[in-house]
């Protein structure tokens, strides 16, 4: 699909073709549907509050100039806890349970239940913004969709009297921190049958996007050095920052030889330095992503290789930091299926080729406990990107996450994708948050249908074992 297909702000497309038929349970989506309309003002409103107040990965404090840091009323809290605060009050508001500071400091959870027994559903509200650019990834979109979804499905069980829980958590640092593997390990999924979420990427008009994301391994590199004069004496130093850039450079090289599905990319600095200096030290970030676990490993030894020729090469040290890795995420076909075909009957249409495709996400990592199926919708400047995942523990070892990904398309301008200002500007637009409850509903929905149909659920495990075999975990 090419980028003229992309939705972009000074046009407006036809809406695809929607198909005749009913879809399941159609009871149950028209409370869904009648309840995120009915909260259209209140997500707006606390989507800009979260919008304009951008809150860095575990740090949460603003990282922009005023008035992000002025106080916006009597009531306003501090920036350090913005996002936070003002997700806990308003679910306290709508008569949720609410736990503040659930498991780390700046994450939090909401719960809900009717009946007894039944199966519970999770949803994720991302919170973290970007450095220096705000919510150029959408995440004020990711969270007030976590709260239509979960707000939605509280409707369908107290209208419809239906047997279940859900389970609405705060999530920060997806920017790098790997919050939700860090919550996972806490136990903060345990108790899910089916986890939902949705994040922005941009795409085709009126589409939901079932793409996959990149598995991921994160490496620190650090050279050490030794000193000294770069003009009276430089041969009797040796130079950190030579084995920096021969590395980057080496890196660059392995390009030619990798997948073009392969990413590689990364930073580097230091500490102490000055221009007159042979450096002792640097320090260095590095990403690798690829299609499949096993093909990020792959790759990674020969970046592996890169930096150990260049200290080799320089006569420095290098020593290596694995970080958190992530698995890719999978489309579950029985998930996929569903998702579609609400989408096709209700709302638009369906991509295969946009989404985070060649991006990585915190939420398909490795698991250790029960089995948890993960929904995990993707949304914004183009699509939103849903993925619905089925998770499965091997034996405390890492395990793939099936999915299925959402997007529902929203206008953006060309360069203008995730982490760039103009992603940002797009992500506090009407169409952006237009798309942002149109897959809300469709979310809630599939995770209806989960709590609802058991032999759906069947069904959504036996896609997932299906798929184990194909990938060898």
């Amino acid at each position: 699909m090419s980028a003229d297909v992309v939705w972009r702000p000074d046009t407006e497309p036809n809406r695809p073709p929607i198909l005749p038929g009913d879809v399941y349970r159609p009871d149950i989506l028209a409370v869904i549907e009648q309840t995120i309309d009915s909260l259209r003002p209140q997500l707006r409103e606390l989507s800009d509050k979260i919008h304009a107040h951008p809150e860095l990965m575990f740090q949460e404090q603003c990282d922009l100039p005023p008035p992000c840091t002025q106080r916006r009323d009597a009531e306003s809290v501090s920036p350090t806890s913005y996002a936070h605060e003002v997700y806990t009050e308003f679910l306290e508001a709508q008569g949720w349970v609410v736990q503040k500071h659930y498991l780390l400091e700046t994450a939090w959870v909401a719960t809900y239940t009717h009946g007894h027994g039944g199966r519970v559903v999770g949803v994720n509200s991302e919170m973290d913004a970007l450095p220096g650019i705000g919510h150029a990834c959408g995440h004020n979109l990711i969270g007030i969709a976590g709260v239509a979804v979960a707000c939605a499905a509280k409707a369908a069980m107290q209208k419809l009297n239906i047997d279940g829980k859900v389970i609405l958590l705060g999530t920060p640092a997806e920017e790098g921190g790997f919050g939700k593997v860090r919550l996972w390990d806490k136990g903060a999924y345990e108790e899910m049958d089916v986890c939902l979420m949705c994040h922005p990427a941009p795409g085709p008009p009126y589409t939901i996007s079932l793409s996959s994301s990149l598995a991921l391994v994160r490496l620190q590199v650090d050279y050490t050095g030794k000193t000294a004069h770069a003009g009276l004496s430089p041969w009797e130093g040796k130079n950190a920052l030579d084995a920096a850039v021969l590395a980057y450079t080496n890196i660059g090289l392995l390009r030619q030889q990798i997948k073009p599905t392969h990413r590689v990319h990364g930073v580097f600095g230091g500490k102490d330095w000055a221009p007159n200096d042979l450096l002792t030290n640097t320090v260095e970030r590095w990403f690798v992503r690829a299609p499949l676990t096993k093909e990020v490993h792959d790759t990674a030894a020969r970046v592996k290789a890169c930096f150990q020729a260049a200290a080799i090469a320089t006569g420095t040290n290098v020593a290596f930091t694995s970080e958190s890795m992530a698995n890719e995420l999978t489309q579950n076909k029985a998930l996929g299926e569903e998702l579609a075909d609400v989408v096709r009957k209700r709302y638009g249409d369906i991509d295969y080729e946009w989404g985070i495709s060649s991006a990585s996400t915190d939420f398909v990592s490795r698991v250790t406990t029960r089995e948890i199926m993960n929904l995990n919708s993707r949304a914004f400047a183009g699509k939103y990107h849903s993925p619905c995942c089925l998770r499965r523990d091997v034996s405390d070892e890492c395990s793939t996450l099936l999915s299925t990904i959402q997007l529902a398309a929203i206008p953006t301008v060309p360069g203008g994708g995730n982490h760039t200002r103009e992603f940002t500007a797009a992500a506090a637009t009407d169409a952006a948050h237009e798309a942002c409850y149109t897959v809300s509903k469709a979310l809630a929905h599939v995770g209806m249908r989960v709590i609802t149909d058991e032999a759906f659920l069947a069904k959504v495990k036996l896609a997932f074992e299906e798929d184990k075999k194909l990938r060898s975990f």
